[in-house]
């Protein structure tokens, strides 16, 4: 960590105490993650304080941790047969419905994630928040203090479910009225729950079951990289390297 870093870990846990806890500071922005029940009175104390001093709200979205920190595309575990990697469909989104998470196995699966700007100290600060309860996702709203986090906000309870408690207008901003689901979680099916196509009998727009069965496409991936050969391959050419080293010299000879 460095001294820019520590020194501002140091400010918020002398001022909040156990109610922050510091993040990653990796990426060179600190991240504070925030109880949620001292998530508006933080957040204005980082706009109000002198110390602090946050003006402006940049950013807001939500993340779904389900299935975080596993990956069925590691690419350590490359196939030396030529095909992709996914072709088991273990990951969030593909699974079955009776193989589907159960609530509890996911601790602190829905969150919130917030990047300030202090044009004042010139610093930016990234603030997380998770949701309690998994069913129902509640986080308080910021629109009070940051007033840009209105559409973030209706962006997130849209495509992720988040409930933004006290918002003034919470309802979907990037899909249609008549959408079922929240698409960027990760148990979301890649089909979809609906399809919609205009109907030229009704002469108006229908929804109905979708009738796509579920598959993925795993592309064949032809690996000329020297680090996927094999000691076969390897052998093959320099097997064939020396037969033409040999062709050249019985023609120079000649």
């Amino acid at each position: 960590m460095s001294e820019t870093a520590k020194a501002i870990a140091d400010q918020f846990t002398g001022r909040f105490g156990d109610r922050v806890t510091v993040g990653d500071t990796k990426s060179g922005i600190t991240t504070i993650e925030i109880e949620v029940d001292a998530w508006q009175e933080i957040c204005r104390a980082l706009r109000d304080e002198e110390d602090f001093g946050y003006e402006q709200l940049t950013d807001l979205c939500g993340v779904d941790y389900l299935g975080y920190g596993q990956s069925e595309w590691a690419t350590e575990d490359a196939s030396q047969s030529g095909f992709g990697r996914g072709v088991e469909a273990l990951g969030p989104g593909r699974f079955d419905w009776s193989s589907r998470p159960e609530a509890g196995e996911v601790r602190q699966r829905f969150g919130v994630v917030v990047h300030l700007m202090s044009f004042r100290h010139n610093r930016r600060l990234r603030i997380r928040c998770f949701a309690p309860d998994e069913g129902m996702p509640i986080v308080p709203t910021l629109v009070d203090i940051w007033a840009s986090a209105n559409w973030y906000e209706r962006e997130a309870f849209d495509l992720y479910g988040i409930v933004f408690e006290g918002h003034p207008d919470l309802r979907r901003i990037m899909t249609d009225y008549g959408f079922t689901g929240h698409p960027f979680r990760k148990d979301f099916p890649l089909i979809g729950n609906v399809a919609v196509r205009y109907d030229e009998q009704k002469g108006r727009i229908v929804y109905e079951p979708v009738d796509i069965e579920p598959r993925v496409t795993v592309p064949r991936v032809l690996r000329d990289d020297s680090r996927y050969k094999t000691d076969e391959v390897d052998q093959a050419a320099d097997d064939k390297a020396e037969q033409v080293a040999a062709a050249e010299g019985e023609k120079n000879d000649g």
